[in-house]
This record gives structure tokens, C-alpha cells and sequence, in this order.
């Protein structure tokens, strides 16, 4: 019943976002669209970190990658911009095979040190890339993206300009991929294979001794991540319009921000990355005029929630209430009174 209530309230949000691009102004449109693709960002990283312990600080490499590939189809080969998304994911997931098979040789910190290292070394190649600008990148044409397919149908039904249904195509775009990607997650967190990851996560060993394979199940996530986090860079650089080396495998936007956002939230729970991306963006707006100021807070409000509450503030709210209104685990099956007169001696 409370999973229910919870569904009906994210689906009427979910609606209520949809409506935007109709109801509001092009600047809420613009950010919210940034605040969903960190979501996207939060929700891959949390699954990969949170759930498989997988802990990466080289997500920007995937982000970077499905970007590049979308530019790529797009100025080179004269693809709809919306086809190289889908390429650029595809891209994505196809290089964390090889990145896998040379992280997971490295535990804890050697695996994030690892997987940042393979992020920097995808920034240096691909500012070799003189068909796209080399170090200081490109920018999509013109009109690339005002001929995507459907930005003449939004134009017509919103009465907007080719550049605002551009705008609001990307944010319905990623509207669909965050909320496939929450819905995705639960799912797949409550199935068989996600009750193994957690208790791989937990417990290796234990998870191990009955019949649990914590390799693959670590690898599947690995590449789904990686999948997403494609799709999201490519879509992102849609809106963004330009592309460099350092734009693209930004540390600080698009790892770095994620990281806190989920930390805050509360790491290794499926709603925490939503509580810290709305804190995130609250104080974003709060306080990006004062420069440095905003990113002490920022780095202040970390180290206080990992200090005093460790579960982020979806965790503590989980604790004040005694019950969590999206939970991941199965109950334990009732013993009908039979089976309780039958165990008795």
C-alpha cells in the first residue's frame, strides 16, 4: 500500500514536470533540464557505488564518449542528432567491456584511482581528434538541431521558437530517461539479481556461498551504467551546443558534483539521489553568485553530512519516520498457523 501511494505521488510529479515546457518560462526549462540529467548522472553512479561498491571517480569518461560520438554522427556523417544519442550510449557501454576487464583487477581505492586514470587518458585522445577541433573542440551546425525529428511538431504545438522546442525536446528526452531510469532501478533492485547484488555489497562472502556471482552481477551493472551515462552526455551536449576535451570529461561537472549529490542524499538508497539533487540545485541557485564561496559550502555541507549523518538525509528521514515509503527488499514470507502447529514439538 505505501509502495502504491508512493507511485501515484511520483507519477503526478512526473506529470507535472511534463507540463513545464508548456506552463513555464525557457530559463526553468534550461535548469530543469540540467537537474535531470544530474539525476541520471546520480542514479547510475549511486547503482554503481551504493549497490555494487563500486566506487569510480571516471564516470566523465562515458559522459565524454557518448558526447563525442553524438557530435561525431552528427558534423561528420550528417546523422539526426537524436540517432548519435542512441549511438553514443551504445559507444559507451561498448568501451566499459574493455575498462572492466582491466578495473576489476583493482580493488577499493586502486579501482577508483583506475578508473579515473582510463577517463583521463579518453580526455587526452580524444583532443587528438582534429576532425572535431582537436583541444578546443567544435560546436554542433545550426541547424543540426532545430531539423531533429520532432522539433517541428513541439514548435507547432507550443507556438515557440525552433531554439526553445529544441529546449524542450532535450527536456522531455530527459524527463523519459530519468524516469525509466528510477523505474529501472527499483525494478531491477527488487528482483532476483538485484537481491544478490546487495547482498554481494553486504556480504561477499556469504552472497558467494549461496550461489551468488558477484563478477558478473558487478559487470552487469557496470555496463548498464555506462549505457546511461552515455545516453546522458550525448543529450547534454545537445543542449550545451559545443564540445572540448575539457568540457566533456569534466571531473568536477560530472563526477565530482554527482558524488556529493548522492552523498547528501543518502548513499545506497534508490530516493537519495533526488533528495540531493533538489538540495544541490537549491543551493546552486543560492549561492553561485558568490565564486568560490559556493563551492567551500558546498564542500562544508558534505563533510557534515558524512560526518553526522552518515546515511544522507534520505537515511535520517528514514529513521525518523521507522519505516521506508520505497523500500527494496522483499518481506519475509507470514507462517500460516499450520506451519507454526507443525513446528512445535
Amino acid at each position: 500500500m505505501k509502495t502504491l501511494v508512493t507511485g501515484l505521488i511520483g507519477l503526478a510529479v512526473m506529470v507535472a514536470l511534463a507540463l513545464v515546457p508548456v506552463l513555464g518560462p525557457r530559463i526553468l526549462v534550461q535548469d530543469l533540464f540540467k537537474v535531470l540529467c544530474l539525476l541520471v548522472l546520480a542514479l547510475n553512479w549511486n547503482l554503481l557505488a551504493g549497490f555494487a561498491g563500486l566506487v569510480s571517480v571516471g564516470q566523465q569518461a562515458f559522459v565524454g564518449v557518448g558526447a563525442y560520438v553524438m557530435f561525431a554522427t552528427t558534423i561528420l556523417w550528417g546523422w539526426d542528432p537524436l540517432a548519435g544519442v542512441l549511438v553514443g550510449g551504445v559507444v559507451a557501454m561498448a568501451l566499459s567491456i574493455p575498462v572492466a576487464f582491466f578495473a576489476f583487477r583493482l580493488n577499493g581505492a586502486y579501482f577508483a584511482i583506475g578508473t579515473w586514470a582510463v577517463a583521463d587518458i579518453a580526455r587526452l585522445s580524444f583532443g587528438q581528434w582534429r576532425a572535431l577541433g582537436g583541444g578546443t573542440g567544435t560546436a554542433l551546425p545550426r541547424d543540426a538541431t532545430r531539423e531533429m525529428l520532432g522539433v517541428d511538431a513541439v514548435r507547432e504545438l507550443l507556438g515557440v521558437s525552433a531554439a526553445a522546442a529544441v529546449d524542450a525536446m532535450t527536456y522531455w528526452l530527459a524527463l523519459l530517461l530519468a524516469s525509466a531510469l528510477l523505474l529501472g532501478c527499483w525494478l531491477f533492485l527488487r528482483s532476483r539479481m538485484g537481491l544478490g547484488l546487495q547482498a554481494v555489497r553486504d556480504n561477499p562472502v556469504a552472497a558467494q556461498s549461496v550461489g551468488v556471482d558477484p563478477t558478473r552481477l558487478k559487470a552487469l551493472v557496470f555496463l548498464l551504467t555506462a549505457f546511461a551515462t552515455g545516453l546522458c552526455g550525448a543529450l547534454l551536449f545537445i543542449q550545451i551546443g559545443r564540445i572540448s576535451p575539457d568540457a566533456a570529461f569534466s571531473l568536477l561537472d560530472w563526477t565530482a558534483f554527482v558524488i556529493f549529490i548522492v552523498v547528501i542524499g543518502g548513499i545506497g538508497t534508490l530516493p537519495g539521489p533526488i533528495v540531493g539533487v533538489l538540495v544541490f540545485y537549491g543551493l546552486q541557485r543560492l549561492l553561485s553568485d558568490y565564486g568560490t564561496v559556493y563551492l567551500i559550502a558546498l564542500g562544508l555541507i558534505g563533510i557534515a553530512v558524512m560526518l553526522f549523518a552518515r546515511r544522507g538525509l534520505w537515511g535520517g528521514l528514514i529513521d525518523r519516520l521507522g519505516f521506508d515509503p520505497l523500500p527494496l527488499g522483499h518481506a519475509a514470507p507470514q507462517k500460516s498457523p499450520r506451519d507454526i502447529q507443525e513446528e512445535r514439538p
